[in-house]
C-alpha cells in the first residue's frame, strides 16, 4: 500500500515545526525574512512553509492540508500529469505555493528588519480553492456552507484584512496563495485536459445541493 504525498508533507512538516519549536536557531535559519531573502537566501521563500509558530497554527494548516490535499493530489496524480509525473508536479505545486504566497510580503517588506512570517497558510489556501473548483457545492461542516460560497467570503476578508493590517495574520499570504491555486489549476487544465475545465463548469451550474442529514 502507498502512502500519500499529503501525508508525507502533513508527517515532515510536523516534525520539522516540532524541532523548531524547541530550536530557536533552526527556527530563525528558516524563516521568511525578506531582508535575508535579498541578500541570497532564496530557500527561506520554500522552508517557511514547514515552520509554524505554535502547535495551534500547526494543527490548523496541517487539518486543512488533510482536507484538501489527498483530492487535489489524486488530480495530479489521476487526471493531470499521470502516476509518474503527478507526484512531482504536486510536490512542486505546493511548494511553489508557499513561495508565491510569500512574494507580496517579500515586496513590501524586502527593507524591513524586524519583518519574518512563517508556515503553511499559502499552500492550503491554493489547495482549498482547486478542491473547491472541483466540488463547488460540497458543504463544510464549520461552517455550515457550500465551498464556494466560503471561496467568495476567504477571498473578499483576506483582501479587506490586508487592507487593514490590523493583526499579524499573513492575510495577504492567504489571498495570494488562493489566486495563485485558481490561476494554477485553470492554465494546467487548458493546456493539458481541457475537458477538466468543462467538468468544474459543470459542477459550478449544477446548484446547491441539499444539506447532508435533510
Amino acid at each position: 500500500m502507498s502512502i500519500s504525498l499529503t501525508l508525507v508533507l502533513i508527517i515532515l512538516t510536523c516534525l520539522i515545526s516540532y524541532q523548531a519549536f524547541n530550536n530557536p536557531e533552526m527556527k530563525a535559519k528558516l524563516l521568511f525574512r525578506p531582508v535575508d531573502i535579498r541578500n541570497g537566501e532564496y530557500y527561506r521563500f520554500f522552508t517557511s512553509g514547514l515552520i509554524h509558530g505554535d502547535f495551534s497554527h500547526l494543527l490548523f494548516n496541517m487539518w486543512a492540508l488533510y482536507i484538501f490535499g489527498e483530492l487535489v493530489e489524486n488530480i495530479f496524480t489521476t487526471y493531470l500529469f499521470g502516476p509518474i509525473i503527478g507526484p512531482v508536479a504536486f510536490l512542486l505545486f505546493y511548494f511553489s505555493a508557499v513561495a508565491v504566497a510569500s512574494l507580496p510580503s517579500y515586496f513590501r517588506h524586502q527593507d524591513n528588519y524586524a519583518y519574518s512570517a512563517l508556515g503553511a497558510s499559502g499552500a492550503t489556501s491554493a489547495l482549498s480553492m482547486i478542491f473547491i473548483m472541483f466540488l463547488p457545492w460540497e458543504w463544510f461542516v464549520f461552517p455550515p456552507l457550500p465551498g464556494i460560497l466560503l471561496a467568495v467570503g476567504f477571498l473578499w476578508y483576506s483582501s479587506y484584512m490586508d487592507k487593514q493590517g490590523r493583526d499579524n495574520i499573513g492575510h495577504n499570504a492567504h489571498l495570494s496563495g488562493a489566486i495563485y491555486g485558481i490561476g494554477f489549476i485553470i492554465v494546467a487544465s487548458l493546456l493539458l485536459k481541457p475537458e477538466l475545465l468543462t467538468y468544474m463548469l459543470q459542477q459550478l451550474l449544477a446548484g446547491p445541493q441539499p444539506f447532508p442529514g435533510f
